[in-house]
This record gives C-alpha cells, sequence and structure tokens, in this order.
C-alpha cells in the first residue's frame, strides 16, 4: 500500500489486519477513526467518551478481524463494535453526572450556519434510539436494513423510529 498502489477496499483490509498487517489496520483506523467518533459522539455526547469508544473499537477490529466473516458491510461490522462499546461505557457511566459537550463558539451570521446549527440541535434533542438511527442514516449513508444489524432490531423498528424522528424534527425545524 506504498504510493501509487490502489488502495484495498474495506474487506480486503480486514483479511489483511486478519493476517497481522499492520499497514492495513493504519489505513482502516484512517478510514474510520472518525466516522466512529462522530457516531459514538452522538450515542454518549461526551467527546472523552467518544474517544475511549474509537479506541475500544478499533483494538476490538485489530484483535476479531480474523473472525469477521463477510456477511455483512465491514462499516456495519465496525459501527456494531463501536455501538456495544459505546453502551457498555455509557452504563458505566452515572446517569446526571454526564453532560453534553458544549462547542462554546458562537455561530456564524449566515443563514446557512444558523440552520446547521438548529438541525444539530434539533438532532441532539431526539431520543437516543431516533437520534443514533439519523445518524446512521444521513451521516453514513446505511440503509435501514444496516442499521438493524448495528442496532440488533428488526428493520421494522428502524422504519417506525425513523418515522417518528423525521415527524420530531419537521416539528422541531418548523419556521
Amino acid at each position: 500500500m506504498g504510493r501509487g498502489e490502489p488502495l484495498a477496499d474495506d474487506g480486503e483490509l480486514v483479511g489483511q489486519v486478519a493476517r497481522g498487517d499492520g499497514r492495513a489496520f493504519r489505513a482502516l483506523y484512517e478510514r474510520y477513526a472518525d466516522r466512529v467518533f462522530r457516531y459514538a459522539l452522538t450515542l454518549l455526547r461526551n467527546r472523552h467518551l467518544a474517544e475511549e469508544v474509537v479506541q475500544e473499537t478499533m483494538v476490538a477490529v485489530w484483535n476479531g478481524a480474523d473472525k469477521f466473516e463477510g456477511r455483512s458491510q465491514v462499516s456495519t461490522w465496525i459501527f456494531g463494535i463501536a455501538r456495544h462499546h459505546a453502551h457498555r461505557i455509557g452504563r458505566g457511566e452515572v446517569k446526571g453526572e454526564r453532560v453534553p459537550d458544549e462547542e462554546g463558539e458562537s455561530p456564524d451570521p449566515s443563514s446557512t450556519v444558523e440552520r446547521e446549527v438548529r438541525v444539530q440541535r434539533a438532532v441532539a434533542g431526539l431520543p437516543p434510539d431516533q437520534r443514533e438511527v439519523v445518524f446512521l442514516a444521513f451521516y453514513e449513508g446505511l440503509r435501514y436494513e444496516e442499521i438493524a444489524r448495528v442496532q440488533g432490531v428488526p428493520e421494522g423498528t428502524v422504519k417506525s423510529r425513523m418515522f417518528h424522528a423525521k415527524k420530531r424534527l419537521a416539528e422541531e425545524l418548523r419556521p
């Protein structure tokens, strides 16, 4: 995977990681670390805990690459691992002590930035299951079938969560 060589697809990378290839793992890490961080931040609303989820997820990918059977996309597998670690870490937090991270930046006066801030706040206000479905569908581009695998629920449950999330977001974002 040096300069000029074509980039391996995710499945090839996992196979190489399973054989102990550190370069392949670095490539996979670079592809997924930020995505896993954003996903964990969506679930936990805490930057430090989200960073912990990234580390634990990627260690699990390294240790478990040889067990990946290819029955789902690599992204579905990795987000499933991340979800497991996020829920485990989240259960370890005492409810009420965790405070969502605040960015501390004042929004740009332009209408585009203000609209984006409104959308982010509206999504953040959704119940956790709905927020997770919205993130995986709109930010990660996963299909309902893949989201169902990540969440370990029937596809109909994902559709229901999305329906209610869209309805609530429409109400929140109504001008």
